[in-house]
This record gives structure tokens, sequence and C-alpha cells, in this order.
């Protein structure tokens, strides 16, 4: 039997990048346990479906899900948001906060905000963070352009599933 890496490496082609705004499909992302379907279902390839199946969750206790887009403009500002769900079945999410945190370039400082999934809004698409924005700004004089986001939950220990990833957005503000 070969050995396979057990973490999910994004696919770079899976990162659309329309104007100044990127959409990026759950096999553009990198997934810590992906490759391993224990843990997690990774959808396969579909170039003509526009209907964008989730990465699904079946357990872990080590949430992370990150990702990066190249090539902000400097002395712009752009918002991160992840399009979620949790399954019928979903688990251990009751009291767990998840963490959204970006930051701009390898030696930028994290910008973070905490999200409380409501696991009685089961089988809906929401998008995540709901009511506040996780924005960050690219400086003027950076040369790093690069943008590291991403959505954890490490911190509790407790094992967790039904959770479906549609996509994450880099969108530019006005």
């Amino acid at each position: 039997m070969a050995m396979t890496k057990p973490h999910w490496q994004a696919e770079k082609e899976e990162i659309i990048k329309q104007g100044d705004n990127y959409h990026i499909k759950p096999r553009g992302l990198n997934i810590v346990w992906g490759n391993d379907e224990r843990y997690w279902k990774i959808p396969a390839k579909r170039t003509e479906d526009p209907a964008e199946p989730p990465a699904e969750l079946v357990q872990v206790s080590w949430l992370e899900v990150t990702g990066s887009v190249d090539e902000l403009k400097p002395g712009k500002g752009y918002d991160l948001t992840f399009e979620v769900g949790l399954a019928g079945d979903a688990f251990g999410w009751k009291d767990i906060q998840v963490f959204l945190m970006a930051k701009v370039g390898k030696k930028g400082r994290y910008k973070w905000t905490r999200v409380k999934l409501d696991q009685d809004r089961n089988n809906e698409r929401v998008t995540i963070p709901d009511n506040q924005k996780l924005s960050i700004d690219v400086p003027a004089d950076t040369r790093d352009t690069t943008l590291h986001f991403g959505l954890y939950e490490v911190w509790s220990g407790k094992w967790k599933g039904g959770l479906k990833i549609y996509n994450a957005k880099v969108t530019a503000t006005a």
C-alpha cells in the first residue's frame, strides 16, 4: 500500500480570481487531515458543474483549514468570509468558538475574530463571520502582498463533526 500524505494540499487552479476578488473552492484550501477519509470528505473536481459540493468534516479534534491568495493590491482593503453549514448530525459545536484569522505577508500580524456555529441552523448555508467583518488592510508600502488566512478550532480538544465548507472569499472593499 502506497503511503500518502495525511493533509490535503490546496490546488491553485481551485482559486478563482475575479478582478480584485477571490473565490476559493474547497479543493483550493489546505485541510489538516483532509487527505484521510476517516476525517474529511473532499469533493471531486467538477469543472462543468456550477454547484459546489462542500468539503465535509467527518470528525476531528484539530480543525485547521487554511489558504492563501497572491497579488493583493497595496493600499487596498479586503474582507475574508467562509461559507459553511452544519449537517443534521453535526456534533461537538456546543459552546465551541471557531477562529477566523488572516495576515498580509509572512511577517504580518494576524487579525482575528471568533465565531460560534449555531447547531440549531443545521443544513443551512451561512456566511461567517456574519455580524462583523474580518477586514484586512494591505499596507501601501508592502512588498509581500500574499494574504494568509484560516479557520481554526484547535484549543478545546473536543471531537467535532458535520461541518461543511463550501468556499472562502476574499473581497475587495470599496
